[in-house]
Formats: structure tokens, sequence, C-alpha cells
């Protein structure tokens, strides 16, 4: 059963890979919190223009704070401690089913090879990543 994990595991490293996906989990919401803090405090000084100037200079400074702290999703998937591994397994042996393979190379192979499983296990992937790690998701470089 380890190893179908492992399998799973490095598909879910291979597809983000070559989508180039990267994430920032432990910055994001700072990010969203001083954004919308910024929005608060403004609406409080200034009313509704407050409001969209707090927003705007929040939204810059939860912008700044977390730009650069990207990390590739695929690097964030092979730190997850081993039940947090189990969980995405799961998440992504639902897509899955009861597709059969023998190795890594042949399960990406036959799920690459399929568009649709293989959105459908990207989509599982990301739905993964921004509600059971609270991260914020990045594409391409």
């Amino acid at each position: 059963m380890t190893s179908k994990i492992d399998d799973v595991i490095g598909l879910c490293c291979k597809i983000s890979e070559n989508r180039k996906i990267k994430v920032t989990v432990e910055n994001s919401a700072k990010g969203a919190a001083t954004a919308g803090g910024g929005a608060f405090i403004g609406g409080l000084l200034g009313g509704p223009a407050g409001i969209f100037l707090g927003a705007t200079v929040g939204g810059a400074l939860g912008w700044w704070m977390t730009s650069g702290k990207f990390q590739p999703l695929h690097q964030i998937i092979m730190e997850l401690p081993p039940e947090q591994k189990q969980k995405l397994y799961s998440d992504v042996m639902a897509v899955l089913g009861n597709l059969n393979w023998v190795d890594l190379a042949q399960l990406i192979v036959l799920v690459m090879g399929n568009s649709s499983m293989q959105m459908r296990v990207l989509s599982t992937i990301l739905t993964y990543a921004t509600k059971d790690l609270g991260a914020k998701v990045q594409y391409g470089d």
C-alpha cells in the first residue's frame, strides 16, 4: 500500500511540476488579512472613499508581503507529513477509481495520456492545496 501512496504522490508532483504551479502557504493569510484590514481601517477613517484607498494600500502591502515567497507545489507536496500525504492520496484515488498500475512510470503514462483524468487529478490537487493547506496558487513562471 505504501508503494501506491508513493506513486500517487509522485503523480501529483509530476502534474504540478509540468504545470509550473507555485504556492505560498504561510503568508497568504497574512496578505489577505492586510488587504482586508486596510479596507476596514480606511472605511473607519474615511468612509466609502477610505474603504477604496485602504483596500488599495492594504492590497499592495499584502502583495508585497507574499511576493517572492512562492514555492513549487511539487516541493510542498514532497515535504508533506505522512498524514497529509494520506489525505491527498485518498482524494486523488477517488478520481482514479479502480485504475490499476504497476509503478509510478506507468501511472504517469496512464493519467497523462487521458486529458480528462489529468484535469480531474489537477483539480483535486489544487483543491487540496487551497482548502486543506490554505495555500495561494500561482500558475506558470
